[in-house]
């Protein structure tokens, strides 16, 4: 045990030479509990800031299944019109299946990515750890190559550059996807959790989008910058662009905390990741009001 653990503290006077501690070991050992400390907060701030988004992701499950399962289920999916801009085309047999397919997916790797991503799953469960991040990656390839498809060949509300963030968000989905996967079949589980958690931000991306456009409403009371009637604006350019480029460079801002910051920018880091997890719980509260719970009915 060191001296920051709790050991028996003896008076120097009544030490010998040969028993009095190295000079600086106390220093060392204070920087190390403290190093250790603000590492543990790093942490404990960055899965604060999981299970919130978690639980804003889990409201959208919900939404999706309360609202597209059930009007599907009625056989009313004219209803899909309502909320989606296109979501159903008359007489299109073959988009509307293409639809319905996304949202089940968009449902289902929501959920995926929660459970993929439980330290705890990998763990103890490692076998539904691997399966379940294969039907993660698969599913994240399927509905990047099916968006981009419904984005260029069905039309999509916004403009170009709307249309071009959205394409890049299914081309870094990709590329993530096929870093994840490198590293896992060669065994880097490190590099390969890092990737991961970058699939996992860009596959939350049009979920970043709804929060992030509610809580600029919100906080404007209205919706300024844009225009809702063509849902086009600098305002929804930013936002679009913003939904996935903003979290990564978080990210990554904080994969260089842990590997190189000292405990200045440790502590400098979790107080910004506080500051984002307040930010995604109004912007969760947001959706929910705007978005989500008034079509559950």
């Amino acid at each position: 045990m060191g001296i920051a653990s709790g050991e028996m503290v003896v008076e120097p006077s009544t030490m010998t030479r040969a028993h009095r501690p190295v000079r600086g070991t106390t220093g060392s050992a204070r920087r190390s509990a403290g190093g250790s400390r603000t590492t543990r907060t790093l942490r404990i701030t960055a899965s604060t800031w999981f299970v919130v988004t978690v639980v804003g992701q889990l409201i959208f499950v919900i939404y999706i299944a309360g609202f597209y399962g059930v009007t599907t289920a009625r056989g009313d999916l004219a209803a899909w019109g309502k909320v989606m801009p296109h979501g159903y085309v008359t007489g299109d047999t073959i988009g509307n299946s293409l639809v319905g397919v996304h949202l089940l997916f968009a449902a289902l790797i929501t959920l995926s990515g929660a459970v993929q991503l439980l330290p705890v799953v990998r763990r103890r469960a490692p076998k539904l750890h691997r399966w379940n991040g294969r039907f993660y990656l698969t599913s994240a390839v399927l509905m990047s190559v099916g968006g981009l498809a419904m984005v260029w060949t069905r039309g999509s509300v916004g403009g170009p550059s709307q249309h071009l963030a959205i394409s890049l968000n299914a081309l870094l989905i990709l590329a993530f996807a096929a870093m994840a996967l490198r590293h896992a079949l060669a065994r880097r589980f490190v590099e390969h959790r890092r990737w991961a958690l970058r699939l996992f931000l860009a596959v939350s991306g049009v979920w970043f989008f709804r929060i992030g456009l509610t809580f600029w409403i919100l906080v404007n009371q209205g919706p300024v910058g844009f225009d809702p009637e063509s849902f086009t604006g600098p305002a929804l350019t930013t936002i679009s662009f913003a939904q996935y480029l903003l979290p990564l460079a978080i990210l990554q801002l904080y994969f260089y905390t842990q590997d190189h910051a000292g405990t200045r920018g440790r502590i400098a880091m979790a107080s910004g990741l506080l500051v984002c997890t307040l930010f995604t719980a109004v912007g969760i509260f947001a959706a929910s009001m705007m978005l989500w719970l008034p079509h559950l009915r």
